[in-house]
C-alpha cells in the first residue's frame, strides 16, 4: 500500500523506479506539457504522441488510461491520459489511481506542470488521493511504496504554485489514508470486529487526533440514556451494544454539523431472517459508523473551523432467544413509539436514538449516513448514493461536494402523501412501508420524524458502500462512501452556514460513561 506522499525535487528523479508522464488530449492530438524537459533520466520524451499510435498501446482521451515505455537500464516511463483538462479534479484522481496501479518499482514519481492548472492545490489533493485510494490491499496493510510528485513550470513553477501543491498532498495524504482505515474497518471479519472492537478501535483512532474527546457508552450507559431502539436492535446477540459519541472541537468554529452513522457490526436479519447468500456481505453493514468517524477524523487532522459531533450507535442484529420479535414496540430516546413488523429493519432503529441525540447537541445541521435499504440499491445501483434533505439548501451543498469528491449522489424526493405508508395501528410509526413499495423513502421519513425540524440530511449508501469489483481508485470490496463528500460539506460549512440553518450553537456537557 501507499500510506504516505510528498512533494521532491528533480534530483529525486535519479531514484525514481517510475516516471510518469501526464497526457492531454485535444484535437491536435496527444500532448505532453511544456513544463516537463524533453529528456527525463537519459530518455528522450516526446511532446506530442500521434494519437493512433498511442492509442494502439493503451494511451487514449479516456483518464486514467496509460502507456509503459520501459528500457533495459532506467526507470519505467509510464504516460498517463488526464483526458481534455488538466482542471478536472476527478481526471486527476484517475490517474493517480493508474499511476499506484501500473508503477514498476516502489519510488515513484509523478510530474506535475503547474502552468496549466487553475488551482495546482486541488490537482494535487486529487492525484495523491487517487494513488493512495487505488493502493487500498486489505491483506497486504505493512506493504509501503512511495509515492511522489514534482512540481514542473516554465522555467521554474512560481513559489505560491508549489506551496499550493505540498499544502494539496498533505491533504491528499490525510484524506486518503482515513478513508482507507474506514475501508479496513469494514472489510474487517465480523468475528473479530464486534461492537466492543469497533468502538475500541474508533476510540483509538480518534484519540490520536487534537482537539477530539471520544466516549464509549457500554450497555448500561445505553440503558440509562433510553436508547430503545439500539438496546431492541442488540437484544438478540450475545455481544453487547456500543454506542460512540465524539466531539471535534477547534478552537474557532462558525458552524457545527452532527454526523449520526449506522453500525450494524452484522446483520443477519434478526428473527425476519435473511437468506444466506443476503448475508455474505452483511459484515459491511457498519459503514455509516466508519464513515462518519473517519469524517471527524479528517477534519480535526485538517483543522477546520467547524465543529463536528459524531454518533454511532453499534450492535449486531442477531436471531438468539431474546431478540426483538416482529409486533414489539420499541421506545425511542426522545420518547416516539417504533412498532417493529420486520426485525430486518432495524437501521433506522439504531438512527433514531443517534439522530435524537444529534438534536440535542443542538448543531446547525445533522446529517445521517447509513447502508440502510436495498432499495436505494435499485434505484440507483452501486456507483450512486441516495440523498434525502429537508431543505433544497442542505441538499444543494451536498451535492456540490459529491460533484467535487468524485461521489455521485443524486437527490431523493421525501413524499409526504407516503406517510401513511408509516403509520402504525398501535405506536407512533411502524418501522416499515408499504411492502415493495418507496423502501429509501419510507425508511427516509421514518429518519426524519427524529430530527425536530431542523435541517438534515440523509445518505442512503446501501449501494456503493460496497464494490463488487474495482474501478478506477475505487478497490474491491469496502469502498467508505460518502467519506470524502462529507470532509468537502465540512470544509464549506463554515462559510455557508447560514445556507443551512439559523440555530445557535450550544456548549454540551462532559457525558458519563456507563460500565457493562
Amino acid at each position: 500500500m501507499i500510506k504516505h506522499a510528498r512533494v521532491v525535487s528533480v534530483d529525486e528523479l535519479a531514484n525514481a523506479t517510475t516516471v510518469v508522464v501526464p497526457v492531454i488530449f485535444d484535437e491536435e492530438g496527444a500532448l505532453v506539457a511544456e513544463a516537463i524537459p524533453g529528456t527525463l533520466v537519459g530518455r528522450a520524451v516526446p511532446h506530442n504522441l500521434e494519437v493512433g499510435w498511442s492509442s494502439s498501446r493503451g494511451l487514449n482521451a479516456t483518464p486514467g488510461s496509460a502507456l509503459a515505455w520501459s528500457d533495459l537500464e532506467g526507470p519505467t516511463l509510464l504516460f498517463v491520459s488526464l483526458g481534455a483538462s488538466y482542471n478536472h479534479a476527478e481526471n486527476f484522481r484517475l490517474a493517480g489511481a493508474c499511476a499506484a496501479q501500473r508503477a514498476v518499482g516502489e519510488h515513484v514519481v509523478f510530474l506535475l506542470p503547474t502552468d496549466g492548472i487553475e488551482l495546482p492545490q486541488d490537482a494535487a489533493q486529487a492525484l495523491v488521493e487517487g494513488a493512495l485510494l487505488a493502493s487500498y490491499d486489505f491483506k497486504k496493510p505493512d506493504e509501503d511504496r512511495d509515492f511522489n510528485v514534482l512540481a514542473l513550470g516554465v522555467p521554474l513553477p512560481s513559489v505560491a504554485d508549489h506551496d499550493d501543491v505540498v499544502e494539496g498532498v498533505r491533504r491528499g495524504v490525510v484524506v486518503a489514508n482515513e478513508v482507507n482505515w474506514a475501508k479496513r474497518l469494514i472489510d474487517s471479519p465480523p468475528n473479530e470486529l464486534t461492537p466492543k472492537e469497533l468502538a475500541k478501535r474508533i476510540a483509538q483512532r480518534l484519540g490520536a487526533d487534537n482537539s477530539v474527546q471520544v466516549e464509549i457508552w457500554t450497555e448500561s450507559k445505553i440503558r440509562d440514556e433510553r436508547l430503545g431502539g439500539l438496546l431492541g436492535v442488540g437484544s438478540g446477540s450475545a455481544e453487547p451494544s456500543r454506542l460512540v459519541y465524539a466531539i471535534y472541537q477547534p478552537p474557532v468554529a462558525n458552524a457545527h454539523v452532527a454526523l449520526v452513522g449506522k453500525g450494524i457490526t452484522f446483520d443477519s436479519g434478526g428473527l425476519s431472517i435473511k437468506s444466506g447468500e443476503g448475508m455474505m456481505t452483511m459484515k459491511t453493514d457498519m459503514s455509516g459508523a466508519a464513515v462518519v468517524m473517519a469524517a471527524l477524523s479528517i477534519a480535526a487532522r485538517l483543522e477546520l473551523p467547524v465543529r463536528v459531533t459524531a454518533i454511532a450507535p453499534i450492535t449486531e442484529n442477531l436471531s438468539g432467544d431474546r431478540a426483538t420479535r416482529p409486533g414489539d414496540v420499541l421506545t425511542i430516546r426522545n420518547g416516539k413509539t417504533i412498532e417493529v413488523l420486520n426485525t430486518d429493519a432495524e437501521g433506522r432503529l439504531v438512527l433514531a436514538d443517534g439522530l435524537s441525540l444529534a438534536v440535542e447537541a443542538n448543531p446547525d445541521a445533522i446529517i445521517d449516513v447509513a447502508t440502510l435499504t436495498g432499495a436505494q440499491a435499485v434505484a440507483l445501483g452501486d456507483e450512486v448514493g441516495g440523498l434525502f434533505a429537508s431543505t433544497d439548501e442542505l441538499a444543494e451543498l451536498l451535492s456540490d461536494a459529491g460533484d467535487r469528491s468524485g461521489e455521485m449522489l443524486w437527490r431523493l424526493p421525501l413524499v409526504d402523501r407516503y406517510e401513511k405508508h408509516i403509520e402504525s395501528d398501535i405506536a407512533d410509526m411502524k418501522n416499515i412501508g408499504k411492502p415493495g413499495r418507496a423502501g429509501a423513502i419510507s425508511a427516509a421519513l421514518i429518519l426524519q420524524r427524529f430530527t425536530d425540524g431542523r435541517p438534515w440530511a440523509h445518505l442512503d449508501i446501501a449501494g456503493p458502500g460496497r464494490a463488487d469489483a474495482t474501478r478506477g481508485y475505487v478497490t474491491k470490496g469496502a469502498t467508505a462512501f460518502g467519506t470524502r463528500t462529507l470532509v468537502e460539506f465540512l470544509a464549506h460549512a463554515a462559510s455557508s452556514v447560514d445556507e443551512f440553518s439559523s440555530n445557535e450553537d450550544e456548549t454540551i456537557d462532559d457525558l458519563e460513561s456507563g460500565d457493562d
